[in-house]
């Protein structure tokens, strides 16, 4: 468990970077992950994904804290909902699938020049879309 966690610091990290939007926050966060996916390490499941495990603590983690703050200040008890205001899951997985690509070699030139080809092609597209529904407004206002 602790080697498979290692790998997995790094995206720990920025995950609890846009659950709490403080570096030192998010170094706490990934401390206490790490903490309790060891203590806790019997409770994962062979065969699937550990960093959506990770993550899951992390998440918990994160909302018991906000709790916890709210009801020191004399705010009661917040809904795990309203707690987490970012779920911060798809960027995650984002940049892991593109941490993913650009470890497997693609060069990132290859990656640019195809982000840049799909933006141009989806301009023209919107441009075209505008067009046509000048022309057709037009039209029917009989101008």
């Amino acid at each position: 468990m602790k080697a498979d966690l290692a790998l997995h610091l790094e995206a720990l990290w920025r995950y609890g970077l846009v659950l709490s939007r403080n570096r030192d926050t998010a170094e706490d966060l990934v401390q206490a992950t790490c903490v309790r996916a060891l203590e806790r390490s019997h409770q994962f499941l062979p065969g699937t994904r550990l960093d959506r495990w990770l993550f899951a603590i992390q998440r918990s983690i994160w909302i018991n804290e906000l709790r916890s703050q709210r009801v020191r200040q004399g705010a009661g008890i917040v809904d795990a909902e309203i707690a987490l205001v970012v779920d911060g899951r798809h960027e995650i997985e984002t940049n892991i699938l593109a941490s993913q690509v650009l470890r497997e070699g693609v060069p990132i030139g290859t990656v640019m020049s195809r982000l840049a080809t799909v933006r141009e092609r989806l301009g023209g597209l919107s441009d075209a879309t505008e067009r046509r529904e000048e022309t057709e407004r037009g039209g029917d206002d009989g101008h």
